[in-house]
């Protein structure tokens, strides 16, 4: 790991002001510090935002949950704000990767990575999120633009996440077992105006299947994706899995999840 200066401001307004081309920001590290120490990346600086207040805690209305940004995956899954208004959410986030992983990685830190297996950005999607910055409101549906790429910009901070409370939801996961990292992961959420699944894990990064939004408007039923037909083209094959199997793991997760619905 190349040397860098490690800078710890109290407010978003500071923090801001720290950005250069060389910095970025830091919350939980889970990501970002691996890279380092293999020298993937290097910076200058980095902004621990860990001490702004404004950017922790869980407030909850009659019609959405918003979660600021460096809340950490322990803190979202022991919520009982959260278990109560989108419980399907808390059972994701005590999903994720280990103890460890946990209780030091922040909902914020996960979507701006937009890893390709992560399991927030799926939440994102089906909960149709609006993401808060310190500069505008970006809809999930036009954050998530490619693999490790969102439509944040340069010096943009997330200062919290807001989700649809939805009238019903689950989030079935396909893991990864040494990781916890979704193979596949389906997130299937029933809203008051429509319904939207969400899947992660499959390509290079978060999507939204039509085709099985259609049969569950239909007759939400895990019976009504009987013929629904998956094509593998596009997705990921590894060691782990095939783009076939994972066309396949696609229909499992969801009927799982509509089952748990």
């Amino acid at each position: 790991m190349k040397n860098f200066n490690f800078k710890t401001p109290t407010n978003i307004k500071e923090a801001t002001k720290l950005i250069s081309s060389r910095a970025t920001f830091l919350a939980g590290g889970m990501t970002l510090l691996p890279a380092m120490k293999l020298r993937l990346a290097a910076y200058s600086d980095l902004i621990n935002i860990k001490k702004i207040k404004k950017l922790s805690g869980i407030k909850v209305s009659s019609k959405s949950l918003k979660i600021g940004s460096t809340t950490t995956h322990a803190t979202v899954a022991s919520s009982k704000e959260v278990v109560k208004s989108i419980p399907s959410l808390a059972l994701l986030a005590g999903g994720i990767g280990d103890p460890q992983v946990r209780n030091r990685g922040t909902i914020g830190g996960s979507i701006a990575n937009n890893d390709p297996a992560a399991d927030y950005p799926s939440a994102c999607l089906a909960l149709n999120a609006t993401i808060h910055t310190n500069k505008r409101k970006i809809s999930a549906d036009k954050f998530f633009v490619g693999m490790f790429e969102t439509d944040l910009k340069k010096g943009e901070l997330i200062e919290s996440v807001e989700f649809e409370i939805p009238e019903k939801s689950a989030y079935s996961k396909f893991p990864n077992p040494a990781s916890r990292y979704a193979i596949v992961g389906v997130y299937v959420a029933k809203l008051k105006k429509e319904v939207r699944v969400a899947i992660t894990g499959v390509e290079s990064f978060v999507f939204r299947c039509k085709k099985l939004e259609e049969a569950l408007t239909g007759s939400f039923s895990s019976s009504s994706i009987d013929n629904i037909n998956i094509s593998s083209k596009g997705f990921n094959a590894d060691i782990h899995a095939s783009a076939e199997y994972r066309a396949h793991i696609i229909k499992v997760m969801t009927k799982k999840a509509v089952s748990n619905c």
